[in-house]
């Protein structure tokens, strides 16, 4: 009877013990600090609000997202903490913006190019207006 007892009492501690770690794990799961590139975008669902669509097309829902980067397109490279939190526009995964910069676009390049590489060959010679008929 002691015997069983015992191995009762260890089974039960060791369920406990083991628990305590997945319970452990999964809360720390939320702590998670990462860094994403991607698109501010305004999503008029539920009064509106502004969202975070990635590159790889993760939603977020940053909930401390500044004043100055409101403005829809901008393109941002952010560090954010996911947040448990429940919120009422029920879009994306809410997260806690720790830092977030603009990027800036850049022109294409091979567009500029083309046209310089066009002006160069044509040096004012050949020129659609130029063409006699």
């Amino acid at each position: 009877m002691k015997m069983k007892n015992r191995i009762f009492t260890r089974t039960i501690v060791i369920l406990v013990l083991a628990s305590g770690l997945i319970g452990e794990k999964y809360f720390q799961k939320g702590k998670e600090i990462f860094f994403a590139t991607g698109t501010i975008k305004y999503i008029s669902i539920e009064g509106g609000f502004y969202g975070i669509i990635t590159e790889k097309g993760k939603n977020y829902l940053p909930v401390n997202l500044s004043e100055e980067f409101k403005k829809d397109g901008l393109s941002v490279l952010f560090k954010a903490k996911p947040q448990r939190v429940a919120t009422i526009q029920m879009w994306g995964e809410p997260v806690e913006i720790l830092e977030i910069k603009l990027i800036e676009k850049k022109q294409n390049l091979s567009q500029i190019k083309v046209a310089i590489l066009y002006e160069r060959i044509t040096d004012g010679i050949y020129h659609p207006s130029k063409i006699r008929t």
